[in-house]
């Protein structure tokens, strides 16, 4: 039975409770969070520390959290917002762009990853992927696997649901091309 986010913050608001609320919070998102980066960020590594992260502010603001949106549209704003903050920083360092000239570099990674276990049509549609620009790569990723409301996205991204629908609409044009294009 999974426990409601009312009753998870309920617990969290009580100091002797405060840790059994994290663990049932961490039982019931950390999966999705892990996947939700996963497919921004590609390495399992980078994913793991970042997951960390999330949840180390998620534990540091939790008290704060206001109540005027849903907790895992919350989650995933500020899984968003580390991952984009990731990559930008990794941009910088390496002086390579976010979207990695058309993915190559990622393609590589997830390729050679010991953590892919997708069959042929996935790893064709993972390297499609790459090759959306960011905020396409992103908003695909949230209608498609995570099976989100365009709301909900609007309300994690602060973008109207007009621009996420077209956004949607040219990632999946743009994905049907390269797939219908290779081999």
């Amino acid at each position: 039975m999974q426990i409601e986010d009312s009753e998870i913050l309920k617990k969290f608001a009580q100091e002797n409770t405060r840790d059994e609320a994290f663990r049932l919070l961490l039982n019931k998102y950390q999966q999705k969070v892990y996947w939700h980066i996963r497919r921004m960020v590609i390495s399992h590594d980078d994913t793991d520390d970042l997951v960390q992260d999330v949840f180390l502010k998620v534990w540091k603001s939790l008290s704060n959290f206001r109540n005027d949106s849903q907790l895992y549209t919350w989650l995933y704003r500020i899984a968003t917002n580390e991952s984009i903050t990731f990559l930008k920083r990794k941009k910088i360092r390496n002086s390579v762009s976010i979207d990695d000239d058309d993915g190559k570099n990622m393609v590589k990674k997830l390729a050679e990853s010991p953590y892919f276990d997708g069959d042929k049509a996935q790893m064709k549609l993972q390297k499609a992927l790459l090759t959306l620009p960011e905020k396409q790569r992103l908003v695909f990723n949230m209608k498609y696997f995570d099976d989100l409301k365009y709301e909900d996205i609007s309300e994690i991204l602060g973008t109207s649901v007009g621009a996420l629908k077209a956004s949607f609409h040219i990632a999946v044009k743009k994905i049907e091309q390269l797939l219908l294009n290779t081999d």
